[in-house]
């Protein structure tokens, strides 16, 4: 039997109808307009397509969003002096600057100037700091969308066994907090971990964001988990694959979410959310 398949595609459809529309007909109807502006260095298709993701979901929404574009050769002084003046533009209220960015720019430097009120990627340290200690924050993106994709497909996080593969400060470290959070065991594992699957062995909930093509395998994982595949790549012959061999874990899983369609636009969904609760908030 395979798996249930956990469409982040319709669970972010659901969400924009059920519980975003409404907040942001809430803010229209006190004459503030959400706006999120979008910082575009270079010519990199990978983030040229997700920005355009971004921009769709924005108008299904009813915010506003601009996409401020800028050559891959434009000085790091230049980006800054932009986020300064976002910062003090009472009408924007959320920004993002597209990772990756040219290695001439510090993407420490320019995620510390940006006004942690406005980070809805929620990547600044202060909001990643609030995240860990608990309280209200702008949370990453991605971890988040994870989270509301099982909560929002039936998953109670509280008291079950998670374990998450990868160790990256944007999604691996984030989402075994929120699942903590979440009154979840949580145990991370990486891709130097020994001995991987008996180390899953009790594993609910596997949350798989390694960076590597098809890394786990069907055979590595227990009966009846529920797996979030966070990865996205491209192969030589063009196939769109995750960090998980879907073929492979359809047959072993409970429930899994596909790449496409599965975190991606989640994380969209929960930027935008960002973006509504932070014009609620200012």
């Amino acid at each position: 039997m395979n798996a249930e398949i956990i469409s982040g595609t319709e669970t972010a459809k659901k969400l924009l109808e059920k519980k975003l529309k409404p907040r942001v007909d809430k803010l229209l109807e006190q004459k503030i307009y959400p706006k999120l502006v979008v910082i575009l260095v270079g010519e990199h298709a990978a983030s040229a397509s997700y920005v355009r993701q971004k921009e769709k979901f924005a108008e299904k929404a009813n915010i506003k969003s601009e996409i401020w574009r800028y050559p891959d050769t434009v000085n790091e002084q230049k980006i800054l002096s932009e986020i300064s003046r976002i910062n003090e533009d009472k009408t924007i209220h959320g920004v993002i600057v597209q990772l990756p960015l040219p290695e001439h720019i510090s993407v420490e430097k320019i995620l510390k100037a940006i006004d942690p009120k406005k980070d809805v990627d929620g990547f600044t340290p202060e909001n990643i700091g609030n995240l860990f200690l608990g309280k209200p924050c702008l949370p990453c993106c991605t971890p988040r969308g994870v989270i509301t994709m099982l909560k929002e497909n039936g998953e109670n996080l509280e008291g079950k066994n998670v374990v998450v593969i990868g160790r990256s400060n944007i999604v691996g470290k984030p989402v075994a907090i929120m699942a903590l959070n979440e009154n979840a065991t949580v145990k991370i594992l990486h891709s130097k971990s020994r001995d991987l699957t008996r180390k899953m062995q009790h594993a609910d909930i596997i949350i798989v964001a390694v960076g590597k093509p098809e890394f786990l395998h069907g055979d590595q994982i227990p009966k009846n988990c529920t797996i979030i595949d966070v990865g996205i790549h491209r192969t030589d012959e063009g196939k769109l694959v995750g960090d998980v061999h879907a073929n492979s874990a359809m047959k072993k899983a409970r429930k899994i979410s596909p790449v496409p369609g599965g975190v991606g636009p989640m994380t969209v969904y929960s930027l935008i959310e960002n973006t509504v609760t932070a014009a609620e908030s200012q």
